[in-house]
């Protein structure tokens, strides 16, 4: 498993709804990817869910009261102020976004969110006509004018049985916005980037299609990884499991053409493309509208003809491009070929023919060249690693 937030102190901050429960999986998620863990309550969410439960997930003391005499931490709850790295309020009822809104600082997780200098996530999650009311509203408002970051409520089914927005957000979500928070700081803040993920698709007629075997997973790792350190990442993807999330902004595409099309809409504000995806070199010439028949037929012909080639299309001047090289054989003469034929400042080759990095594998093993025909190994890693290292290089060179 990734260590996404390795020895990053995390405090999360439970309240009093019947979403309580779901805090238990995010402290647990949290914690096996690397986070050192701490919960505060307040009482009324005790209600909900034992304190024990956290303590069993995070091995460490849960604060509920200030003043509990046999409590290790008492009064030194401002000691997980001071040295959090983060403050996730999940759930947060209407009670406390209001609380922390005012200043009001009467019970711990209050008084330790309003005590500490790190960066705050706020999750609402509350009966939706509750959520629609005024007061509420600008209470949440006046969070993000103090700088608090606010991710939902969702809409969905409530405890009421109603449909509304109202739903704390999924774990996934709030994780994902914890990568994005983490990243603020990092190197690639300020930076722009276009990435594209998955393999294009052709139709013959309306039910097959030309298409390969990319999952994906390599160009989604690369816009994760670019987020997580600062960037504003345009994922331009044909791959179902590519997910829009904080910090990434998804554009679904299906053909070649598509692709053309968005990645060129993009790049206009990028300071950086990077093409993953693998896209169809062919296409039909003809379509047909109708499902083709057999009819008999034991063959069938289809003329081709080249589809787009994004690489070469797209020539925004100062664009720093990075292409991929999806070889079978003579890796290297052949990603070197495809470097210099479509000026690109970045090539990364990788030999498909092996099985333990295939398309639909968490792992990878390839060789980065630049325009100077530097070239550099990178050994079997998983993909959020290989993508990590491909940003190294790129940063190393675009500066």
């Amino acid at each position: 498993m990734i260590k996404y937030f390795n020895n990053k102190k995390i405090v999360i901050g439970v309240t009093g709804s019947i979403a309580a429960y779901k805090a238990v999986d995010l402290a647990s998620q949290l914690k096996q990817r690397g986070a050192i863990v701490d919960v505060i309550m307040t009482e009324t969410a005790t209600k909900f869910i034992h304190p024990l439960s956290f303590q069993a997930i995070t091995h460490r003391e849960v604060v509920v009261d200030l003043y509990d005499p046999s409590s290790e931490i008492g009064m030194d709850h401002l000691v997980l102020a001071n040295q959090a790295d983060l403050f996730i309020v999940a759930p947060a009822t209407a009670n406390i976004v209001s609380k922390a809104a005012l200043g009001i600082a009467d019970n711990a997780l209050i008084s330790t969110l309003l005590a500490t200098e790190a960066p705050v996530l706020v999750c609402p999650a509350m009966d939706g006509d509750m959520f629609q009311k005024p007061q509420i509203k600008n209470n949440i408002e006046k969070l993000i004018e103090f700088g608090f970051h606010v991710l939902g409520p969702n809409e969905g089914r409530l405890a009421s049985g109603n449909i509304g927005k109202g739903r704390l957000v999924e774990i996934y979500e709030i994780q994902n916005m914890c990568r994005y928070i983490f990243g603020i700081k990092g190197d690639y803040r300020g930076k722009n980037i276009v990435v594209t993920s998955g393999g294009t698709k052709e139709h013959i007629d309306p039910v097959r299609y030309i298409s390969n075997n990319s999952s994906g997973k390599m160009g989604n790792f690369i816009a994760e990884a670019a987020r997580d350190r600062g960037a504003f990442v345009q994922l331009v993807s044909s791959s179902l499991s590519a997910k829009s999330s904080a910090g990434i902004e998804l554009k679904k595409v299906k053909t070649a053409d598509q692709m053309l099309r968005a990645v060129e809409l993009a790049s206009t504000s990028a300071d950086v493309l990077i093409m993953a995806a693998a896209v169809s070199d062919w296409k039909p010439i003809d379509v047909s509208e109708q499902k083709i028949k057999k009819d008999g037929q034991k063959e069938i012909s289809i003329q081709m003809t080249q589809s787009s080639d994004i690489l070469s299309t797209v020539l925004k001047p100062g664009l720093f491009k990075v292409g991929f090289a999806a070889e079978t054989e003579d890796i290297i003469n052949n990603a070197s070929e495809k470097l210099n034929s479509k000026g690109l400042d970045l090539i990364v080759a990788n030999d498909i023919s092996d099985d333990s990095i295939g398309f639909e594998s968490d792992y990878n093993s390839v060789t980065i060249i630049d325009k100077n025909g530097i070239a550099k190994q990178v050994d079997r890693s998983l993909k959020y690693e290989v993508a990590n290292l491909i940003l190294d290089e790129v940063l190393n060179l675009y500066v």
